[in-house]
């Protein structure tokens, strides 16, 4: 294991891969497993029953695996898995689940944590997520693949955001939102479609047109929102579309971020 520096904390139990490089000061726990590939820069604290996929690289006087920040947890078992080429710059700190939680909180694949940011107990965050300087991801949340949240933004507890949504800097989410949604405002406003995102991924013109009906009809039509989506979900033709109505129709602690 020549890629460990000999300044290094390794516990007794440790599962280090020797294709991973561990730099002077980390510290790691007994309960840890670490794939190939991964790199952490210095001053790293891994612990908990903690997984870090392949070619994740972790940056100085992160803490990765420490126990919730929730005082109804009282020591249990459980655990932090975080996929492959992740980067997790300094200061984030992510922590294990909890048991009413369900135990594990999850990181996909390619996401970009910058530096500061929290990643609270039970949270699932999806594949190419962007969290942003400074924010915090409370407990229990969903990120869907392709989120982004702006710096300083926080998330309240059990918030699901759609896949490809975005979310602007100094923004407080207390709802639900919706897939592609474009949120921004203090008090986290609903305010359009993530347009540029869209494009970037190479969405179509034609199913760009039928998101902005039917974002149009979720804001105005007749009826509760929930209606409005269960009566889109029998008119659209677009799977871009059904997947905003699928994702409102689902069972969820949270109310919507409702179209302005």
């Amino acid at each position: 294991m020549s890629g460990i520096h000999p300044s290094a904390v390794i516990e007794d139990g440790a599962q280090i891969d020797p294709g991973a490089t561990i730099g002077p000061f980390c510290v790691i726990g007994p309960d840890v497993t670490i794939a190939p590939g991964v790199v952490l820069k210095s001053h790293v604290v891994v612990t908990g029953q903690t997984e870090i996929g392949e070619d994740t690289e972790i940056f100085p006087f992160s803490v990765i695996g420490e126990i919730p920040q929730d005082l109804k947890f009282k020591g249990e078992s459980t655990r932090l898995v975080i996929g492959k080429r992740n980067r997790i710059r300094e200061h984030v700190t992510m922590n294990t689940g909890t048991e009413g939680g369900g135990g594990l909180t999850r990181i996909g694949d390619d996401c970009l944590f910058m530096a500061g940011c929290h990643i609270a107990h039970d949270a699932m965050i999806g594949n190419n997520c962007v969290i942003v300087n400074s924010v915090a991801i409370a407990g229990h949340c969903v990120l869907e693949d392709d989120v982004i949240v702006g710096g300083l933004s926080g998330v309240h507890q059990f918030v699901r955001i759609g896949r490809g949504a975005i979310i602007g800097a100094v923004t407080m989410v207390t709802n639900d939102v919706i897939p592609y949604g474009l949120v921004q405002a203090p008090r986290g406003e609903l305010h359009g479609l993530n347009l540029v995102g869209l494009k970037r991924r190479g969405v179509s013109r034609s199913d760009i047109t039928a998101l902005r009906a039917g974002f149009q009809m979720l804001a105005q039509g007749e009826g509760t929102f929930h209606n409005r989506a269960a009566r889109l979900r029998d008119e659209t033709t677009s799977d871009y579309v059904r997947e905003i109505v699928d994702f409102v129709l689902a069972d969820s602690d949270r109310h919507f971020l409702t179209p302005r």
